[in-house]
This record gives structure tokens, sequence and C-alpha cells, in this order.
């Protein structure tokens, strides 16, 4: 189920469901706005479309905002975090088999100590998961395979996500599909941190289990009406419980795309760029990024497009 979980998403487990995005400046819902997609504009006259994700759906809200659909329309290429259309479906099992394992012949047990053990292993056995049958897993791994027992039980599915209906579509349509980064390397920005943030990670998945659905359904609200205040206070209040994770798995990988898009613009066409709300909320992200290199992004509205402050 890890293996399988890791595969269709990788990344920050937490971050699935933190599924919008910042424009640069904007504090309030825009009501004609067509979703959470910006267009970056090339000086050679190429479009880089760039879209806020949400990466898991239920069927009922599995629509998803005109927005995407423009820029759907206009791209001639679909870039997302990684390559949905080349997935080896071995690799991320290869992984975990040669890097997921607690070194020093310890477990998740001595790792978090008997109390901390305790509470976690009680939310966990709720979810079906009981902690001392994935002993020997770093605490990752285990928070990214709880989350993904409690995302199916919310009735939320990768399938109906963003990036797996657009992928769908481009691979019926003859679009071709890249990704900005490896399964293996979005697992490893998780498994290079140290252990005692591993555990605090994993204390915070089951900590808020019983909370997610109540998160999901604010989040999913604000995602769809663009309310980009309410998406980057909902975004940021989750760093702060864990700000050590922030650099690596934000920062940093923001830096390592930023080339990336840039050479997109210099192309003769359009390309749709798909990814998760923390890489482009906040003085970090990709939108104030573009804009610091002078690519302001513009939000797509049911109008023409606006600049935002």
């Amino acid at each position: 189920m890890v293996g399988r979980d890791m595969k269709q998403r990788g990344g920050l487990a937490r971050a699935l469901v933190l599924l919008a995005v910042l424009a640069n400046g904007a504090a309030t819902a825009r009501a004609d706005s067509a979703g959470p997609v910006w267009a970056v504009h090339g000086r050679g006259g190429a479009t880089v479309y760039l879209a806020g994700s949400v990466h898991v759906l239920d069927a009922a809200r599995s629509k998803l905002p005109p927005a995407f659909d423009i820029a759907y329309h206009d791209a001639k290429r679909l870039v997302m975090e990684i390559d949905m259309d080349d997935l080896d479906p071995a690799a991320a099992a290869s992984f975990l088999a040669a890097n997921a394992t607690i070194e020093g012949g310890g477990n998740l047990r001595t790792l978090l100590g008997a109390a901390r053990f305790a509470r976690a292993d009680a939310e966990a056995r709720a979810l079906g998961l009981p902690l001392d049958s994935v002993a020997q897993l770093e605490p990752w791994a285990v928070a990214l395979a709880l989350t993904q027992l409690q995302l199916a039980r919310l009735g939320l599915d990768p399938e109906q996500g963003v990036e797996q209906q657009l992928a769908n579509r481009a691979r019926a349509d003859g679009k071709p599909i890249a990704g900005l980064e490896t399964v293996e390397e979005q697992l490893g920005v998780l498994d290079s941190l140290p252990y005692p943030d591993q555990a605090r990670f994993l204390e915070l998945t089951v900590a808020e289990a019983d909370t997610m659905n109540a998160e999901l359904d604010r989040m999913l609200a604000a995602w769809r009406r663009a309310d980009t205040a309410a998406l980057e206070r909902l975004l940021l209040d989750e760093y702060e419980k864990l700000p050590t994770l922030y650099r690596p798995l934000v920062t940093d990988r923001n830096r390592r795309w930023l080339p990336q898009i840039e050479a997109l613009l210099t192309r003769g066409d359009d390309t749709l760029v798909v990814v998760g709300a923390m890489h482009l909320v906040g003085p970090d992200g990709l939108l104030a990024l573009l804009a610091n290199r002078g690519l302001p992004p513009t939000l797509l509205d049911n109008g023409p497009a606006l600049t935002q402050p």
C-alpha cells in the first residue's frame, strides 16, 4: 500500500491536502476568478499556465474549475511535479526497500519512546494499521501510509485528483507529459529528514486524523472559489507546526524548478504546469520568484486576465 501511494503522488503527506495558491499580494477571493490558475508570459510570446493542484478529490467534487480547461486548451504539453505518464511501478517500492528501514537496529517504538508510540499507535489502529506491523519503517513512510488510509476513508482518490484527470486527458489527446522531478527525488526529501523531525511528522499526522475531514472541506471550498487569503493561512499554519520542513520541501524545490519553468517560456508555444499549493505561496513561492525575475503572473478570470498587485 505504501509503495502504491508513493508511486501515485509522493511528496509531503500533509501537503496532499493543502491545495490552493496565493496570488502575489491578493488578500480576498476573486468573484470573477475562473480558478487557481495563473498565466506567465515569456518575452518571446510563449505562455506558461501555472496551476494549483488538488492531488486527491472525491467524485462529488471532482469537476475542475473552468480555468483548468482554459489553460489546458491552450497548452501544447503538460508538466507536473512528476511525470505521471512514465512512472515506473517498481520505483517507489525499490526506494522503500533501499531507504525506508530504520537504521541501527531500532524500531518505531524505540524511536518514538513508549508514551508517544502508544498515542500514535492508538490512532493508527483506528485507521487499520497497528504500528507494530510497520515498526521497521522510518516514520516518514509510516506517515504517508496512514495519510493514504485516512484519505481513502474520506472517499478521496488520486484517480479523481487534478493531476490524474489532466494526465488522462493529455494521453487521450496525444499531448506530451513531463515532470519537474522524479519520484525518488520527492521521497528522498522526506527520507533525508533527521529522525526527530520524522517522528514529529508522524505524530502530527496521527493527531490530526480526526480533524482532517473538516479541514479538507474548508480547503476545498477555498480552493474552488480561489480564496487565496484563506488558503495561505491554512497552508502556513501546517508548516508552523513543523517549520524545519519548509526549506527542504518547499523553498529548495522551488528554486530547482524555477529554471525549468523559465526554459518553458523560451519555447514557441504554451505549457500547463501543475504543482501543489505550497510551491506557489509566499515570498519563496514560484509566483513571487517569477515576479522577481520580471515575469509577473496574471490570474485567469472569467473576463480578461488581471495582473495581481
